[in-house]
């Protein structure tokens, strides 16, 4: 069959699709566009939902006051999470097998268990130590001690069950960037005369970024979300607070539209965020794609192309 045959039974094909439409495809978008009407017709003609109220209480003064807890909570867990996710990531990869048992017991732990459970563990951490102390181990004097209820309140509680919880996560998100680099750029940063750590600083982990940077950004926004179950140990944060205004007013709908509203902004500047950080470090991937499309498209016996050459003027 030549190539002319294949081309013309192609636009055969392209103008019989044309001329009897896919009715799937147009079943699909008509119940797509019902469904899409009757949301917006309960969100327009509905009381209940209280739009005035939302829009009221939308920029009050302790609903910002609690998104920027929100926000302030999230960077620092996650910040805490990438760095014990670098440190454990390390260790579980290390030679050393008492490393990789540290490491494996940490993300047992931690992954295994709820995080609204670890929440609530360091919350209450003064049922099971009254006080808190440095000094010497096994019984020892200690030089300095503190109440436990005095060092663990609920932002610390916030702040230890999120961080210590996103380690965890973060820890597999990044051996597996880790795994992705070859191991012949490890050993010619060996060859250069570089120690593991100088290595792994200027040549494993730059290249590792392409995988780590997508499951970061999704870790992130996870933990953005996460944050809201922190209002059942009375962290302040964007959740509880509403939760305080509606158990005082009982409309409750609307002020969840609030909290919904605020959670819905964050998690989409995130994305976008997200999406030039991605295109930053993977620009080098669309160089290399474009230049072998380029090499595809010329014919195997066509010669590299010239730039065209300018006569000079006499």
């Amino acid at each position: 069959m030549t190539a002319d045959t294949l081309a013309q039974e192609a636009r055969v094909d392209v103008a019989r699709a044309r001329t009897h439409p896919n009715w799937t495809q147009w079943v699909i978008r008509v119940v797509v566009v019902l469904l899409v009407a009757m949301l917006v017709y309960q969100l327009v003609t509905n009381p209940n939902f209280e739009w005035d109220v939302v829009f009221a209480w939308l920029f009050a003064p302790s609903v910002m006051k609690a998104l920027w807890t929100t926000l302030w909570l999230a960077a620092v867990s996650m910040v805490i999470g990438v760095v014990l996710g670098v440190v454990f990531a390390v260790m579980k990869m290390s030679n050393n097998r008492l490393l990789r048992w540290v490491a494996d017991a940490y993300l047992w732990f931690f992954r295994g268990t709820p995080l609204l459970v670890q929440l609530i563990f360091w919350f209450n951490l003064a049922a099971l130590l009254p006080r808190i102390g440095i000094g010497i181990p096994f019984g020892g004097p200690q030089l300095v001690s503190w109440e436990t209820n005095d060092v663990i309140t609920p932002l610390t509680a916030a702040i230890l069950g999120l961080g210590l919880n996103e380690g965890a996560y973060m820890a597999e998100v990044i051996r597996g960037g880790l795994l992705s680099v070859p191991r012949g750029q490890r050993e010619a940063a060996k060859a250069y005369g570089m120690t593991e750590a100088t290595a792994l600083r200027r040549v494993v982990l730059p290249q590792a970024m392409r995988s780590i940077i997508p499951p970061t950004g999704n870790q992130l926004i996870s933990m953005v979300k996460a944050t809201a179950m922190v209002s059942v140990i009375a962290m302040h944060d964007l959740l509880y607070t509403v939760q305080a205004v509606y158990n005082r007013t009982f409309q409750t709908i609307p002020l969840l539209l609030v909290a919904v509203i605020w959670y819905l902004v964050v998690v989409s500047i995130l994305s976008v965020v997200q999406h030039h950080i991605e295109d930053y470090f993977g620009r080098s991937d669309k160089a290399v794609r474009s230049t072998s499309s380029r090499k595809k498209e010329r014919s195997p016996g066509a010669p590299e192309p010239v730039a065209p050459r300018i006569e000079e003027r006499a």
